[in-house]
């Protein structure tokens, strides 16, 4: 699993950090996400389809 982010599309929603606070994280200034592992372990990896799956921006992608 590969996971990508759109920092431009992002809404600084907090969603995917809530899902899992391991692979994201946000910006302190503006709360726009921050990918701390682009690929995340596997136990880890139903946590991020669902970070990407509550995004309300659609700024995450999960490159299986």
């Amino acid at each position: 699993m590969k996971v990508t982010v759109d920092q431009e599309k992002c809404v600084a929603s907090g969603q995917c950090v809530m899902a899992t606070e391991e692979v994201f994280d946000q910006r302190e200034e503006d709360g726009v996400v921050v990918l701390l592992t682009s690929e995340p372990p596997a136990e880890l990896a139903e946590e991020v389809r669902q970070a990407a799956a509550v995004c309300p921006a659609l700024a995450i992608t999960v490159h299986e």
